[in-house]
């Protein structure tokens, strides 16, 4: 299956930096989700970026800007899906902690759905920006975007949706590690805490 890693938002919050290039353990979150990914998938995920330099934050990965500028997370994921055919993987680059495990029981489960995500204790109940979107997704997504409904889960009443159970994301460890964001300084320190007692506990 293919993927895609979505790189977007966040530079303000970090001195015009993207968050994705910050470092958590010592690694860039980014490189930790693009691992995962290969990991999970057995081939690298296509970046979805619209910054300039952004063939360089990880050469060797192709890189997509999105087909509809400013429309945030549910723009990114409408790149994603129309980026290839068949279902696409989408993982967004500030999840330091995802795992190939949780991502690869993803897509082994996601085959009778259009999209699958991880069942998710918080509103809106899924992790939107982690999990499998397939073509049926295309059209319903562009018509969300045309009448301004940009949250990411606005389409899923015209698609087959489906979760990955919070049960079942346990097997693989803390729900709320395994898809934690960084998305400003406050949650960069909380991610090395994270970090430093996951590191800890296997050391």
């Amino acid at each position: 299956m293919r993927s895609a890693v979505l790189a977007g938002g966040g530079a303000s919050r970090f001195g015009g930096r993207p968050k994705g290039l910050e470092n958590v353990g010592g690694i860039r979150a980014l490189d930790r989700v693009v691992e995962a990914v290969i990991a999970a998938t057995g081939s690298p995920p296509t970046l979805i970026a619209n910054a300039p330099e952004a063939a360089e934050w990880r050469p060797g990965l192709t890189v997509v800007e999105d087909v509809i500028r400013h429309r945030g997370s549910l723009g990114g994921i409408l790149t994603a899906v129309a980026a290839g055919e068949g279902p696409v993987l989408v993982v967004g680059w500030d999840m330091p902690f995802v795992t190939p495990g949780v991502l690869g029981d993803l897509v082994s489960r996601s085959a009778d759905y259009d999209v699958f995500l991880p069942e998710s204790r918080g509103p809106p109940g899924v992790e939107p920006l982690c999990g499998v979107y397939g073509p049926a997704c295309e059209g319903p997504i562009r018509r969300s975007i045309e009448i301004e409904d940009l949250r990411t889960t606005a389409f899923h009443s015209e698609v087959r949706a489906g979760t990955l159970s919070l049960e079942q994301i346990t097997t693989h460890g803390n729900p709320e590690v395994l898809f934690f964001n960084v998305n400003d300084p406050d949650d960069l320190a909380r991610a090395e805490t994270l970090w430093r007692e996951q590191h800890a506990a296997t050391s």
